[in-house]
């Protein structure tokens, strides 16, 4: 056997596993979870103390590359991905050139072949250019290898178009993932519409403008039969609406980021461009809900939304600086300190929200720890104690609201196809 996690405290939803046993690998898959393996290993991890968990995958990052290399690289935000405890990431087609062709596609996936410890699965364009206003081939894109489509940063508008995009998706049977803005609605804004943005003087972005996106969706979603992926959803009439739709048995999904699940639209008193994010930080009344909404299990997944920005971009006026915070490295250590250790939610709804739902939904061949599945394995210490330092990052970007934070949970190993990709 070439490798051989020793007694360390296998969470496994998909196998409704929580004991502590040894697992073993061979061939880059899963051979055997046992109460002791008999065998030696070629290599062996004393897991003691550890949580063994399938791979965390992180379903909405930004590399930026190509394009703004001096953001994040390709090599840079998947060696941040692989410290932060994911064993794959899946990245937005808003680069330079937008992603959407098969030209685009197969360069991400070459470059991270050649560079990247862990697994990319890009997400194409839903339009060309990410303009929303024609249809991106998408059937090239999805035989390069993309695994969903969206036009993230850029939501399309026309209500058409997004139908066309959701009856072509299920051809391939991939997601359409929509960052949700009516972009009449939010025109101009900087942070959430509210008393906060009165009292800085800010410009503000209504809620409705995410709402009402959200409730489109739905309603086409329903129509054509699509599967919709609603990203980052920030407000409780978000996620009310997304409820609804479940229980009507549409195929919507969501996920929420760490966050709009721990920082509020007072935080914007500081006017630091690292409270300056897209959906923008809300109220202390919708973080309270989606709290709820993650501890119910009627939120889908936990995604980061790393949003990687040169230090002198981030350095301008609130109003006029880039939206987005880097989360690669922060996010899993989030979620463990202020809600598993907590008891908001279990270590085994963590391993749901971050691994086999985000597996689910994407369809990946990952997001288990099942005999003969691929050994894409998340190491977890709960009792590892450390403040975060932007400097210690291996991104390239610095852009942290959580600089100073002291934490107590985070990763201590991932290992990928069983090839160890980073340990603490």
């Amino acid at each position: 056997m070439q490798l051989i996690l020793r007694q360390g405290r296998i969470v496994d939803p998909t196998q409704k596993l929580d004991r502590v046993m040894d697992l073993g690998i061979d061939d880059g898959r899963v051979a055997e979870i046992a109460p002791r393996i008999r065998k030696k290993g070629r290599k062996e991890i004393d897991a003691r103390g550890l949580i063994v968990a399938p791979g965390f995958i992180d379903m909405h990052v930004h590399l930026r590359e190509p394009g703004r290399e001096d953001s994040e690289t390709i090599e840079s935000g998947t060696n941040a991905a692989a410290r932060g405890g994911f064993t794959a990431v899946a990245c937005m087609p808003n680069t330079q050139p937008v992603n959407d062709s098969e030209a685009v596609t197969s360069f991400i996936l070459e470059r991270a072949r050649e560079v990247s410890k862990i697994a990319v699965h890009p997400i194409g364009a839903i339009t060309k250019g990410s303009q929303g206003e024609t249809l991106a081939e998408i059937g090239e894109m999805y035989r390069a290898g993309i695994v969903g489509i969206s036009d993230d940063g850029r939501p399309v508008q026309n209500s058409q178009i997004m139908r066309r995009a959701m009856e072509y998706s299920r051809l391939f049977d991939i997601p359409v993932i929509d960052h949700c803005e009516d972009k009449d609605l939010a025109a101009g804004g900087s942070m959430s519409e509210g008393y906060y943005s009165t009292l800085l003087g800010l410009r503000g972005i209504n809620p409705a403008a995410e709402e009402l996106q959200v409730i489109r969706d739905i309603i086409l979603a329903r129509q054509t039969g699509a599967r919709v992926h609603i990203a980052h959803l920030s407000t409780r009439q978000s996620l009310a609406a997304v409820m609804r739709a479940k229980q009507e048995g549409i195929q919507v999904t969501c996920e929420v980021t760490p966050h709009h699940l721990l920082l509020t639209d007072a935080q914007v008193t500081s006017y630091s461009t690292n409270t300056k994010m897209n959906p923008p930080l809300r109220s202390q009344e919708d973080v309270d809900e989606l709290v709820k909404g993650l501890a119910s299990g009627n939120i889908d997944a936990v995604a980061s939304d790393h949003a990687p920005h040169n230090a002198n971009d981030k350095m301008l006026e609130f109003d006029r600086a880039p939206f987005g915070i880097v989360g690669l490295e922060t996010s899993v250590s989030l979620m463990l300190d202020r809600f598993v250790r907590t008891g908001i939610i279990s270590i085994s709804r963590l391993v749901q929200l971050c691994s086999v739902n985000p597996a689910r939904i994407l369809k990946l061949e990952r997001g288990t720890l099942a005999k003969a599945a691929w050994a894409d394995v998340t190491l977890l210490d709960p009792e590892l104690d450390f403040q975060v330092s932007s400097e210690d990052f291996l991104s390239r970007s610095r852009n942290t609201p959580y600089e100073g934070w002291r934490l107590r949970g985070g990763p201590a190993g991932t290992i990928v196809k069983g090839k160890v990709a980073w340990s603490r």
